[in-house]
C-alpha cells in the first residue's frame, strides 16, 4: 500500500486552517448580520451564512478547532490508558489480568454511545468534560489489543529470563515491550481521533454536546438540520469536514496496519 500522501496533506491543511485560519480570514464566527441571513455560498461569504447571518466558513474554522482538540486529547488519553492497562494485564498476569478482564467486560456490557449519553446527561458539557467522558468510554478496545500482544511478548524466552534475573519491570516494558507495541498504539491512536470526533459530533447533533457559545462541527451540523430544505450548505459543509477528517485518518491507519503486517511477515 502506497503512503497516503493526499490524506496526510488534506489532514494537515484542515488542522492549519482550523487553528490559524481565523487569524487571516476576515469573517467572524460569532458576529450577527440580520441582513445576511441564510445566504448561499458566494464571493462575499464563501460557504454561505446561517440563520443568524454568521459566516459559515469562520464557524467551521472555529468549530474545527474544538472538534480536533476533542479528538486529539481524547485519543491521547484513551490510547495511553489502554496501553497502560493492556500491558499491565499481559505482563503481570494472574490476579491483575483477571481484574482487568472483569473491568473491560463490565465496560463492554454497555453500548458505548448509550454509556456516553448516560454520563453526559449528568454533567454540563464542555470541551474538557466531553474529552473525559469519551476517554472513559473508549479505552477498552485498545486495552484488549495490547493485552493480547503483551501476553505473546511476555511468553518469549528472553522476557522470562529477564524476569528470573529480577530486572526492573519498568525497564523491561520500556525497552522490549514499547518498540513492539508502538505500531499498534499509533494505529489505535489514529482510529481514536476519528472515533472521538464522530462521538462528539453525535452528541452535539442530539443537542447534548458542546454548549453555546462554543461551537463544533457537530453543533453546526445540528443547527443546519432544521433548515436543510432551504439551506443545504449548513449541513453539507460540516458533514463534509467530518467525513474528510475521518476518511483521511482511516487511510493513515490502514497504511500503518499494512506496514506493521508486512514487517511481521518479513521477520517470520
Amino acid at each position: 500500500m502506497k503512503f497516503p500522501l493526499i490524506s496526510v496533506i488534506t489532514l494537515v491543511f484542515i488542522i492549519v486552517i482550523s487553528f490559524f485560519g481565523l487569524h487571516v480570514y476576515s469573517g467572524s464566527a460569532y458576529e450577527l448580520n440580520p441582513e445576511a441571513i441564510l445566504l448561499p455560498p458566494s464571493w462575499a461569504n464563501l460557504l454561505g451564512t446561517d440563520r443568524l447571518g454568521r459566516d459559515l466558513l469562520a464557524r467551521l474554522m472555529e468549530g474545527g478547532r474544538i472538534s480536533l482538540t476533542i479528538g486529539l486529547f481524547s485519543a491521547v488519553v484513551t490510547s495511553l490508558a489502554g496501553l497502560i492497562i493492556g500491558v499491565s494485564a499481559g505482563f503481570f498476569k494472574g490476579n491483575t489480568d483477571k481484574f482487568i478482564i472483569v473491568l473491560i467486560d463490565l465496560f463492554l456490557t454497555f453500548p458505548t454511545f448509550f454509556l456516553l449519553l448516560a454520563l453526559i446527561s449528568y454533567v454540563n458539557a464542555s470541551v474538557w468534560v466531553i474529552i473525559v467522558v469519551i476517554s472513559i468510554t473508549g479505552w477498552m478496545g485498545m486495552a484488549r489489543m495490547i493485552r493480547s500482544e503483551s501476553f505473546a511478548i511476555s511468553n518469549a524466552p528472553f522476557i522470562k529470563i529477564l524476569k528470573i534475573a529480577n530486572v526492573n519491570s519498568f525497564k523491561i516494558i520500556l525497552k522490549y515491550f514499547a518498540p513492539i507495541l508502538a505500531p499498534i498504539f499509533f494505529i489505535s491512536f489514529t482510529f481514536g481521533i476519528s472515533g472521538a470526533i464522530l462521538a462528539e459530533s453525535g452528541l452535539s447533533f442530539l443537542g447534548i454536546g458542546i454548549n453555546p457559545p462554543q461551537i463544533s462541527w457537530g453543533t453546526i451540523l445540528s443547527e443546519g438540520k432544521e433548515v436543510i430544505d432551504i439551506a443545504w450548505w449548513l449541513s453539507f459543509f460540516p458533514g463534509l469536514m467530518i467525513f474528510i477528517v475521518t476518511y483521511s485518518l482511516i487511510n493513515i491507519s490502514d497504511y500503518l496496519q499494512t506496514k506493521t503486517d508486512s514487517k511481521e511477515q518479513h521477520e517470520q
